[in-house]
């Protein structure tokens, strides 16, 4: 069967770096995210649905992103709707930065930002997927979250029947697999229960992400929310608060400790109560201060 193809366009009001969204941070290596370099191509696979879609991103012009959708049978106008806003929450087209860029030109190491129309994070297609993708990033290497996260999606996630890509798998088949399998053939160690509990939940229904992308709750409630969830930690709550447009928190590791302490304390050892003092002047935006700030070359 011929494959469909429907082309959509992701329009902005504020004009956006399309690359500088995807680079923001490293999900663009993660599957089932796939960065084409040389023709500026991002495609993410996915189930939508009964179906797996290929979506393919390419920047137009500075107000316009090109969605082009493939899939087996043709997408119904609601579907087309849902994956044109799941697609645009994904490259936060709709996030307003000005008060943040003015904050910005105040400060030398983050003047940047609003000539290169940076601050946007790349979102998974789910909230659900950010998740799980937060969690095998926790006490580990970026090459060993790669390859959790590479058998997650090529071991339970459903194929493309054309170009044989996988999309991330449902929390439906995460907590169908179960927690041995988990553990045993994705080598998820000690994150398979939490892993296979969340999917648990949100397949069941008893845990909403969704609603967290539209909440009105104050961000330490989020923060709150985030920390009860079994396998979520202050720092993943922080990355997964970023995620959601709140920048409250900044996700403290040893990275952080190493360049704040250099930037801002001549290398004397500091805590969590310094770094986030660090950035305190820039308010609700501290997180993204403290992530595209330019600092000293760390040695």
């Amino acid at each position: 069967m011929e494959e469909i193809q429907t082309r959509l366009e992701l329009t902005t009001t504020q004009s956006i770096s399309f690359s500088a969204v995807v680079h923001s941070h490293g999900w663009w290596q993660l599957q089932p995210f796939e960065w084409d370099d040389g023709q500026g191509v991002l495609r993410c696979t996915q189930q939508a649905g009964e179906q797996v879609v290929e979506l393919s991103f390419r920047q137009v012009d500075e107000h316009t992103v090109e969605l082009l959708l493939q899939s087996e049978f043709a997408l119904s106008a609601a579907l087309q709707v849902d994956l044109q806003t799941r697609a645009r929450w994904m490259l936060a087209v709709d996030e307003d930065l000005e008060a943040f860029y003015r904050l910005c030109q105040n400060e030398p190491r983050l003047a940047h930002l609003p000539l290169e129309r940076k601050g946007r994070f790349l979102r998974s297609f789910s909230v659900f997927e950010d998740a799980v993708k937060c969690i095998c990033t926790t006490n580990t290497t970026w090459t060993q979250t790669r390859g959790m996260v590479r058998r997650l999606v090529e071991g339970l996630g459903r194929s493309s029947p054309h170009s044989g890509r996988y999309a991330f798998p449902t929390p439906q088949a995460i907590a169908a697999a179960g927690e041995d399998l988990l553990r045993g053939v994705v080598r998820l160690g000690y994150r398979a229960p939490y892993l296979h509990s969340l999917a648990k939940q949100v397949a069941d229904g008893a845990l909403d992400l969704v609603g967290l992308r539209s909440s009105s709750a104050a961000s330490s409630e989020l923060r709150q929310h985030l920390l009860q969830i079994k396998g979520i930690g202050p720092y993943a709550a922080a990355s997964l608060l970023m995620l959601l447009g709140r920048y409250d928190y900044i996700g403290v590791d040893s990275w952080a400790h190493k360049l704040v302490s250099q930037q801002f304390f001549h290398g004397q050892v500091v805590g969590e109560k310094e770094i986030q003092a660090a950035f305190e002047p820039y308010g609700p935006w501290r997180a993204l201060a403290y992530w595209f700030y330019r600092y000293d070359e760390a040695t």
